[in-house]
């Protein structure tokens, strides 16, 4: 979780600042951000006085739809909006035009008469509350002709179906969308209004701790690949009114629902615009892996190896970064979040810390610290005394191997990388039972005797292991892989061009990570632009009390988290 440095004396954006460094670093994020965010208010300015934009903020039910308190999306797509067909029979053939009724055997209509109306009952197989639809025609079947004769949606809605959410819809592309998330529908003969029911009944496990954020004290429930179980596990831990969750649905086919959630008085809304501008802009078919080609579609970084987003599958982690002014992204069908934007130094930073007392947190944070930059230089380091032992210092003279192998020591590296690669990609295929053998196999069978046969020397063993527990000790999964092709670079500068090389190469992947953005922050704050108190703040886990500033990198409109107390 990101931590916070103490900045009780200096100010930022009229509220609390960082360091000096900071704001000359960040003046021109701010004019460019600026300029873009003043663009943007122009193109909303309509919206906004019709109750949308920034000060309008759209409002989650618990049957996924989206209420605005200006009655609109801010996301709105243009719509042919079509209207549902009046007659019954020309709503049944146009069911099996559209869904395939008739066809797919998943499409379920159930044709009734309830007071001499006709009326079709539309859901899907497998995706809908049985009982509580077999509750809901149960009670139609009471309905007298006398009961329909002036308004017959009204009576529906409002007096014959014993659901907790109804709502009418007279556009058909909705109401079929609708349906097709798990929803269900009632038309009636002779209306062009249809009932839309909220009778989910999703598929979904149950929640458990995530595998990759693990932690010895603390929650054991982690986010599932259901939105609405997701959204609550958050909700549960903050109970704060201003918290919003706004929906989109992004792709054309798959309709997939994206969440976007902050607090409301804390979040920069420059910050919150520019991730509702960018998500607003996705144009697909579809995002079947979800988050994470949400997030190649919006953050746009190319060939970058280096994670821009944080992703989470922890919700008391997502409430933190959001208590904090972060914006989160959730997204149907994915059990991790994203939480924007980012730096280096919170991919670096894991719940269990702050699960410890201050001085244990600070020692495991020390302890990644230090093999996140064993598995970045050691290598390196090692090949070039190895390649010049004229560089090694004295105390090091006992580094180097007593005898070379039969292929060069970079090539040994090379493949050290690939087998480790491979052993962990047939580690994710391999069942569980068969977990324990496959290790047994690749230290005993391939690491001894390659050293045996002298293919491999023992010390690329030996530190290619270490390099490897220093990547999985890093607590964001996708900045380990991005550190590996780090080593790998380094390990071929040094190899072609030894000093000059190490240093080059180093110099060039420093320079790349300074002028990085995450959504238009600096990816090394605080390291560049330097800021000693949140530095302190990352180095040292400090007192909860102790914390009492949010990071002036996000801009949050509040910056302290609690008030002073004497």
């Amino acid at each position: 979780m990101r931590k916070v440095a103490n900045m009780d004396n200096e100010k930022f954006d009229g509220q609390d600042k960082g360091s000096e460094e900071v704001m000359a670093f960040l003046s021109d994020d701010k004019g460019e951000a600026a300029a873009g965010h003043s663009r943007q208010q122009e193109e909303g300015e309509e919206d906004r006085q019709a109750g949308g934009g920034p000060e309008s903020h759209d409002e989650i039910s618990d049957n996924g739809e989206v209420t605005s308190a200006g009655g609109r999306k801010w996301n709105e797509q243009e719509t042919s909006n079509q209207p549902i067909p009046e007659h019954l029979d020309d709503v049944l053939e146009k069911l099996k035009t559209d869904v395939g009724y008739g066809t797919s055997f998943d499409i379920v209509v159930r044709e009734m008469t309830f007071g001499e109306r006709r009326t079709a009952l539309f859901c899907l197989n497998g995706l809908s509350k049985d009982d509580l639809l077999t509750e809901v025609l149960k009670r139609l079947t009471y309905l007298h002709p006398d009961d329909l004769s002036s308004d017959a949606v009204h009576a529906f809605v409002d007096l014959y179906v014993p659901a907790a959410q109804v709502d009418r819809e007279e556009d058909w592309d909705k109401l079929v969308n609708s349906v097709l998330a798990g929803g269900s529908a009632l038309f009636i003969d002779g209306e062009t209004t249809a009932l839309k029911i909220d009778a989910k009944n999703l598929p979904a496990r149950g929640p458990e701790e995530p595998s990759l954020e693990k932690v010895v004290r603390g929650s054991r429930d982690g986010f599932i690949e259901t939105l609405m179980v997701n959204i609550s596990l958050v909700r549960r831990r903050l109970r704060d009114p201003k918290l919003r969750y706004e929906l989109i649905q992004i792709g054309e086919r798959t309709k997939t629902d994206v969440c976007i959630a902050y607090i409301d008085d804390i979040v920069d809304n420059q910050l919150l615009e520019s991730i509702k501008d960018k998500i607003s802009k996705v144009k697909v078919d579809g995002l079947p892996l979800a988050d994470k080609q949400l997030e190649e579609a919006t953050i746009k970084r190319g060939w970058s190896p280096f994670p821009l987003v944080r992703y989470s599958e922890r919700p008391d982690t997502v409430a933190a970064h959001l208590l904090e002014g972060a914006v989160a992204v959730f997204v149907d069908t994915s059990p991790s979040v994203m939480t924007l934007p980012t730096t280096y130094t919170d991919l670096m930073q894991h719940a269990e810390e702050n699960r410890q007392t201050p001085f244990i947190g600070t020692y495991l944070r020390w302890v990644r610290f230090a093999g996140v930059f064993a598995s970045l230089f050691m290598l390196p380091l090692w090949l070039l005394f190895v390649m010049h032992p004229e560089y090694k210092p004295a105390m090091l003279e006992f580094l180097g191997p007593s005898e070379m192998g039969k292929i060069p020591l970079f090539v040994q590296f090379l493949l050290a990388e690939i087998g480790i690669d491979l052993m962990r990609m047939a580690s994710v295929h391999t069942p569980s039972s068969l977990a324990t053998a496959m290790s047994l196999v690749a230290a005993i069978l391939i690491g001894d005797i390659a050293v045996q046969t002298g293919v491999f020397v023992n010390e690329v063993i030996l530190y290619m292991a270490i390099a490897a527990i220093g990547m999985f000790a890093t607590p964001s999964y996708e900045l380990g892989l991005a550190n590996r092709i780090v080593r790998l670079v380094l390990l071929a500068a040094v190899a072609a061009f030894s000093v000059p090389g190490l240093v080059v190469s180093t110099t060039v992947i420093l320079i790349f990570l300074t002028v990085e953005r995450s959504m238009n922050r600096p990816y090394m704050w605080p390291i560049i632009p330097f800021d000693a108190k949140a530095m302190l703040s990352i180095i040292f886990r400090q007192p909860l009390l102790y914390n009492r500033k949010r990071p002036n990198i996000l801009r949050p409109k509040q910056i302290n988290k609690m008030p002073r107390t004497e």
